[in-house]
């Protein structure tokens, strides 16, 4: 918790952006009949029945610093996945810094060991000179920014809606996330370690000395 809370306590640094990511899950749900607008009120009605057409996952980053996010859904949420979109955070979004120090959860595919399942050797470790990783605690995934836009996200663009598709959610998470970076939403963390020291010292071993 603490290396966590000590990374964002770091002032900005172009060379060494700090970037936080995380996963969702999505049931993709299609329309099992059409539904109806009312004559009299013009309200859109949904019949209550659905089919399951799956699930994906949803990859979102977000540089809290900089008031920047992105979110992409894939089919999946395997290594390969996370492996790609690291390298796509690297080579594309953030092409000429030194490292990307990267706030992660604890989920067995985030890690460099993913990078030498992905690629080859020296391409593993060409990423992974650029990576400085961080994980929240087992039962602290809270402390991951990235879980704040992800709850922006459903609250925006997900809640109370079906969408059938993976192709059709990446074009509604490219509504949000241009529309989201434009008003330049950003992410007021207060919690320090000082506060984690006297608000969860349950969680600190007690020194008899």
């Amino acid at each position: 918790m603490e290396d966590v809370l000590e990374v964002y306590s770091r002032p900005y640094d172009e060379r060494r952006p700090v970037v936080c990511m995380d996963e969702k899950p999505v049931q993709l749900l299609a329309e099992a009949r059409e539904g109806y607008t009312s004559k009299k009120s013009g309200i859109r009605y949904q019949d209550n029945e659905y089919v399951r057409n799956g699930t994906c996952s949803i990859f979102l980053s977000t540089e809290p610093l900089a008031s920047w996010r992105y979110a992409e859904a894939k089919q999946q949420r395997t290594r390969t996945d996370w492996t790609a979109f690291i390298k796509w955070l690297l080579d594309e979004r953030y092409p000429d810094v030194e490292a990307v120090v990267l706030v992660c959860d604890n989920l067995n595919t985030h890690n460099i060991a993913s990078l030498y399942e992905a690629f080859e050797p020296a391409e593993a470790l060409r990423l992974a000179k650029r990576l400085e990783i961080h994980h929240t605690p087992k039962h602290g995934s809270w402390l991951d920014i990235a879980e704040i836009e992800l709850s922006a996200l459903g609250n925006q663009c997900l809640s109370k809606r079906r969408i059938d598709s993976v192709d059709k959610l990446n074009e509604e998470l490219a509504s949000w996330n241009t529309e989201r970076n434009a008003g330049q939403k950003s992410v007021n963390w207060q919690f320090k370690t000082a506060d984690a020291r006297i608000k969860l010292k349950h969680l600190y071993p007690i020194l008899n000395f």
